[in-house]
This record gives C-alpha cells, structure tokens and sequence, in this order.
C-alpha cells in the first residue's frame, strides 16, 4: 500500500513539473520550446549513431591541423542524436548566423507584426531576407536586425534555446546544428515560410565550401560564414530518407580563402558524408 502510495505522490509531481513551465512574455515569444526545439542532450551526452566512428575518422583531420580552431557538429535530423567534435566552445558565427535574424523576422511576420511587403531600405523585407541569406548581404542583414530591434532578437534567440547576442555574434558549432534542425523539421516557422529560407539556402554566392565536397546525389541547404580569420559553413544534407545538420566552425592564421582552409572543410565534409551516407 504504502508503495502505491509513493508512486502515486511520484507521478503527480512528475506530471506538474512536465506541465509547469515559463509563460512568453510576448506573442513574439510564442514559438516552440528550447527542449522541444533542440530535442537532444547536451553535447556532453552525445549518443553517436550505431555503426558510425565519425570522431576516430576526423581525429586524423583535427591533429593535421592543429594551428587551427576547428569545431564540428553534425545532428542526425530523424532522432535529433548530436555528434561534436574538436573545440566546441563559441566562435564568432560570422554569416551563419544571419539564419537567426532570418528564422526572427519571418516569426514576427507569422505573429502579424511585420510585413514581408513592407518597404525596408530601397526595397522590401522579403527583399532584404533573401538578400541576406542567399547573397549574404551585410547591408540587408543590418536593416532587419535594426527594424525588429537587438533587444528583440535577443529574446527570440533565447526563446529557441540559444545564448545569443548580436553585438557580439557568438555561437557554437552545436548550437548552428540545432538551428538548423530546428528549422528543416519545421519547429520554427510554418511550412511555407521554412521551404521559402530553406529555398534561399540553396545556390548560394558562395558555393565553394561544403556543397563543392558534395556527391551529386546529396542534397544540401546551407549558410557559410567569413570574416577575420573565421571560416564556417553550416548545412542539412539530405540523401534518400537520411538527413543531417552539419556545422564546420574554423579560425586560422591563413586567409580565409585560401587553399589550406577550403581543403580542411571539403576533408571533413567528405569524411562525414562518406561515413553518414554511405553505410
């Protein structure tokens, strides 16, 4: 009896705690969940896939280049499982993270406080969303991060789990991962509006980084990233009924454009697709 009792106390604060949670302070909040939206454990707690060393196959990439900062995460989109690699901690995100600002101001377009028809700058916001994120247009990323305000976008990034400020552009490789997991499984936005971003990740300016490692058959939406000595490129990769978020964060002493760094991406993203896809 008095165990039936216990259990019976056990669950209901269980289910009270499941229930209990932060109200948004603002429909602008109003999104899905950190846990809900980043769905795995800790980078600590990574689960790799069964079957699938990736760390013994990038080990070899990592220790070559050890006058580098390299960090990698890869999310396995179907049971949200992360993998990370070499320096985890925060780099300066660069371009990545004009996906965030994107992924804010299309949920203020869905709450019905922006416009995507709205004159912003010498254009419109759908405009300067697209510029931004398939040109990667500086000019349009400042415009929309100044019309939905830094404080604003502050609070959206940390409503979806992450610990962002864009005065200081810092992010992990795990955090990109899960961004863009969050995105292509459509916990940030409604349908048309994650296909829209997603369409606009594609056939980028600058295809010389991870797409340029790529099978033909492997399908690839991504956000590259430059600046001072950071070069990032963050993608899904989809192939059949397999699809990962891949971030490859790196810094250097060498140009960003040069051969020595476009060969560290294209190595790392090769061995990751050759031991994600071709198993």
């Amino acid at each position: 009896m008095w165990l039936a009792t216990l259990l019976v106390i056990v669950a209901t604060v269980l289910f009270a705690v499941v229930r209990t949670g932060p109200v948004p302070k603002t429909p602008f909040l109003a999104v899905a969940s950190a846990a809900e939206l980043r769905g795995v454990a800790p980078a600590s707690n990574a689960v790799p896939n069964a079957g699938v060393d990736l760390g013994a196959r990038l080990q070899g990439i990592l220790d070559e280049n050890g006058d580098h900062r390299i960090g990698v995460a890869v999310v396995d989109t179907r049971n949200g499982k992360l993998q990370a690699f070499g320096d985890a901690s925060p780099y300066v995100a660069a371009s990545t993270a004009k996906i965030i600002t994107a992924a804010a101001y299309y949920h203020l377009v869905e709450t019905g406080e922006k416009s995507l028809d709205a004159p912003l700058g010498s254009f419109d916001a759908g405009f300067q969303v697209k510029a931004m994120v398939n040109t990667s247009s500086d000019d349009s990323w400042l415009l929309l991060m100044q019309d939905i305000g830094y404080p604003r976008l502050i609070e959206y990034a940390g409503s979806i789990g992450l610990d962002y400020d864009p005065e200081q552009n810092l992010l992990t490789p795990p955090d990109m991962a899960l961004l863009l997991t969050a995105l292509s499984a459509g916990k940030l936005l409604n349908p048309g509006h994650t296909q829209e971003l997603l369409g606009y990740m594609q056939q980028t300016n600058d295809e010389d980084l991870i797409p340029a490692a790529l099978d033909p058959d492997i399908t690839v939406h991504h956000k590259y990233g430059v600046v001072e000595g950071y070069v990032h490129d963050a993608a899904i990769l989809s192939s059949g009924d397999r699809s990962y978020a891949v971030a490859i964060y790196t810094w250097g002493p060498d140009d960003a454009d040069s051969e020595d760094r476009l060969g560290i991406i294209h190595k790392l993203t090769r061995e990751i697709t050759g031991a994600l896809f071709r198993q």
